[in-house]
């Protein structure tokens, strides 16, 4: 492989017509890549999340650039006229606040409706939160489920607590600030306090801090503080066990036995819950 020939095309014009996803720094501008602003500085419209953020970058890189908003309020009717440039041979860069466009942020739509349309989408990667905080947990990184923010709805969110609590793998969640510590308080009722946790705050600020071991010190650590910051909480898997399916299968079955000879729901999660020394909300969602 010839490296000096590879290395010469970093600063290579945007190609008309293309679709350019640009990865950009979550907390420390310095981090964005050359070639990132090679793209930014060079496409005919950046696409961006919040105008304002996008400006920062090209003050500090002292570049400009036409810029339209591109968010969640309003993406799908700007996606058309998106389209309409790509197909009228302008590149178009893609951006959202921080980190890479699409992964809870705007952008999924415009990516499948130009790739269906036979549009050229090209991914300039950058930072991301989820990859960072778990890198910088030390749990196991070779395998992890990324989760985003956990649904609103009662049902779906319980039912993802469910699924994470007998995950063996690695799990990273977002959260905003205001609602963390409900979260921390639903991830103890459902997988106790000892279930090993990290959250991160601030990654590549100034102020980044990784905070905890398990769900108990985390919960203890926010206790009368304010929650300031983006989050991002990485929690680690649990170990299976060749009969924890079996298991399961049978406590599932008790649980239901017992609601069939005249117990609650409730009644029968708190019996089962102590007598095999785990949470009652585990087994509550069995049924």
């Amino acid at each position: 492989m010839n490296i000096k020939s590879s290395s010469s095309h970093k600063n290579q014009e945007p190609e008309s017509g293309v679709l350019y996803i640009v990865g950009t720094p979550i907390g420390n501008l310095n981090d964005i890549s050359p070639r990132a602003l090679n793209i930014l500085k060079n496409v005919s419209l950046i696409a961006c999340e919040d105008t304002r953020q996008t400006k920062k970058i090209m003050s500090k890189y002292e570049f400009s650039n036409k810029l339209t908003s591109f968010n969640k309020n309003n993406s799908h009717n700007k996606t058309s006229r998106l389209i309409d440039e790509l197909n009228s041979e302008k590149s178009v860069a893609i951006v959202s606040d921080a980190g890479m466009p699409s992964i809870c942020d705007p952008g999924e739509e415009l990516i499948k409706n130009a790739t269906s349309k036979g549009i050229k989408v090209i991914c300039i990667p950058g930072p991301c939160a989820a990859t960072t905080a778990l890198v910088s947990s030390g749990f196991p990184s070779s395998k992890f489920t990324f989760e985003g923010f956990l649904p609103r709805k009662k049902y779906e969110r319980e039912k993802i607590l469910f699924e994470i609590g007998k995950s063996d793998k690695t799990i990273i969640l977002y959260e905003s600030p205001h609602r963390l510590k409900k979260l921390l308080i639903e991830l103890r009722e459902i997988f106790g306090g000892d279930r090993e946790v990290k959250v991160s705050r601030e990654l590549t600020k100034k102020f980044e801090q990784h905070i905890g071991e398990n769900i108990n010190e985390v919960i203890e650590y926010f206790q009368g503080r304010d929650v300031l910051g983006e989050i991002t909480i990485v929690i680690k898997g649990v170990k299976k066990n060749k009969n924890s399916e079996f298991n399961q299968f049978e406590l599932k079955k008790e649980l239901n036995e017992l609601v069939e000879a005249g117990l609650s729901l409730s009644q029968a999660s708190k019996y089962l819950a102590k007598k095999n020394n785990i949470s009652k909300s585990l087994i509550y969602n069995m049924y």
